[in-house]
């Protein structure tokens, strides 16, 4: 079903390409400017997107064995997320069960006990209390009512949510409204990680618009990469998650001839794969794919996460490439890296920086979304359609 869904979208993204079109939406769409600064707002978002829907937390490569654990501070809820010793992955609240204390530090390691540094009191791999420290001088408790505080978690196609609400009744699965399958062509699970970074950035708003908007990737990008590039996006919808790919460039522009072969005239079932998924695939409501070509077949996973103040956010980079590299693709693959990082911090980020500034002095009422920029239009609606549902009915918009 997914490959026939990839299949579909590359007709109809063939029949754009001959005849100079996109897909546009029925109207502008106009979105208040203080949603990007005010602070009641943002909190909003932090509360009831952020702490309320599931979250991509790590790569199946960043973990991928028994006893690996990985910790860090998600929009400030210390989380660990660990693979059990028959390769189960599970998260937790970092937090020791007697004073709170983390357990360990952020970043990730290989351990199968997690013993607390404030007091000792000690849990395994499966989050269970399995030691108090001098237990028959501190007095009886039971230990199978105080684990770490599980944390809903998936695996799913080399990926792994974490839901930072304990009680949540949202189902991960339904939340990807299919959208797992499409990832799945990618077929993550075995791919290695290569290198990861952190890259401080504008309100997440700001910083997400931009995951969906090739409308301007030859005009801020001229200079790096995207003077070869069109402006125009169509865009396909699975619940909050979407796919943004320009219409398919023809095989003098190189799109169709990586392997050295001219594929267009075939049948898309006949297409390579990297020219099928090609585009950026965002899971709402924090995360970007796209694909490249350095070192190999490789992709950039942004995670993006808001900071401290409506006009700071930080994205962790991934990129992940299909194979371990030798050290001729090591070279390649870490120059793309460095370009990306370029890109994204200096033209992508600083723009956006710049832009927020205007945006708060409280002078322009509000910023536009346009007829071709209908993934933009898309993410606004559900930020506002999920900050406006309460906790019980949040199951019945996926």
């Amino acid at each position: 079903m997914s490959k026939e869904k990839l299949f579909e979208m590359a007709r109809i993204n063939k029949d754009h390409a001959e005849k100079g079109t996109m897909t546009l939406v029925d109207d502008v769409v106009k979105i208040p400017a203080e949603n990007y600064y005010n602070p009641e707002r943002w909190k909003k978002e932090v509360d009831l997107i952020f702490k309320r829907l599931p979250l991509v937390l790590s790569v199946t490569g960043e973990i991928p064995n028994p006893g690996d654990y990985k910790a860090m501070e998600v929009v400030g809820v210390p989380v660990i997320i660990l693979r059990n010793k028959k390769g189960k992955i599970s998260a937790f609240l970092n937090a020791c069960r007697h004073r709170g204390a983390a357990l360990v530090e952020p970043g990730t390691g290989n351990q199968r006990r997690f013993s607390c540094p404030y007091h000792g009191w000690t849990y395994n791999d499966e989050g269970t209390l399995m030691g108090v420290a001098s237990a028959h001088e501190f007095g009886e408790i039971d230990k199978s009512c105080n684990g770490l505080i599980s944390l809903p978690s998936l695996e799913k196609e080399g990926i792994i949510w974490v839901t930072l609400d304990p009680k949540s009744n949202l189902n991960i699965q339904d939340y990807l409204s299919g959208y797992d399958k499409m990832l799945s062509l990618f077929g993550l699970e075995n791919w290695h990680v290569f290198e990861t970074r952190s890259v401080n950035g504008p309100n997440w708003k700001v910083a997400y618009d931009g995951y969906l908007d090739l409308y301007h990737l030859p005009v801020l990008h001229k200079d790096t990469f995207g003077d070869s590039f069109s402006n125009q996006a169509n865009y396909y919808e699975w619940g909050p998650h979407q796919r943004a790919i320009s219409p398919y460039r023809l095989p003098e522009q190189n799109d169709f001839n990586n392997d050295g072969k001219d594929h267009y005239e075939n049948s898309v079932e006949e297409w390579p794969l990297d020219v099928l998924m090609a585009g950026v695939w965002t899971i709402f409501p924090h995360v970007s794919i796209a694909s490249f070509n350095g070192g190999g077949r490789s992709i950039m996973l942004s995670q993006l996460l808001p900071g401290d103040r409506p006009e700071e956010s930080v994205t962790n980079q991934f990129y992940l490439m299909e194979k371990e590299p030798n050290e001729k693709q090591a070279e390649e693959a870490h120059k793309q890296f460095d370009l990306l990082k370029y890109v994204v911090e200096t033209e992508d980020y600083g723009t956006g920086l710049r832009l927020q500034k205007g945006l708060k002095t409280g002078l322009i009422d509000h910023v536009m979304f346009g007829r071709n920029e209908g993934g933009g239009q898309v993410f606004h609606k559900w930020v506002d359609k999920i900050i406006n549902t309460e906790d019980s009915k949040l199951p019945s918009l996926f």
